[in-house]
């Protein structure tokens, strides 16, 4: 797995421009925060997206991935500014659940989710080396 960063571009924070690996793809669907059963432990915001990472590396560890094969991880939160007040509590969950791993990422803010109490969804993908 290779991050790709141009040449003269400033590292980004959090994140990676672009990342080139070769291997088996996992595609995870979008990551709510519920748990196994299909409840939610919580209505925070942080707590929301500690579960969806949780989640996350469950469906990975089913196709013998991890964290460190996240490759691409597309963010939906229903509140943009939800998701800045909690940047840095946020970041210490993400740290604790993926590490120090930062593929490409997106964060869009949209209108509403499918699940009336979900704040973020996470969309994923990895690709674990042959």
């Amino acid at each position: 797995m290779k991050t790709l960063l141009p040449p003269g571009w400033k590292k980004p924070k959090g994140y990676a421009n672009g990342i080139a690996a070769r291997g088996t793809f996992v595609a995870v669907a979008g990551q709510i925060g519920w748990t196994a059963d299909g409840t939610f432990a919580t209505d925070d915001f942080v707590g929301q997206a500690r579960q969806a990472l949780g989640n996350i590396i469950a469906v990975l560890a089913e196709a013998g991935a991890r964290p460190q094969h996240l490759v691409r991880m597309t963010w939906f939160v229903t509140d943009k500014q939800e998701y800045l007040a909690n940047l840095a509590a946020l970041g210490a969950a993400y740290r604790e659940l993926i590490g120090a791993h930062y593929p490409a990422m997106t964060l869009v803010e949209v209108r509403a989710l499918v699940e009336d109490r979900a704040k973020v969804e996470i969309e994923a993908t990895a690709v674990v080396p042959d």
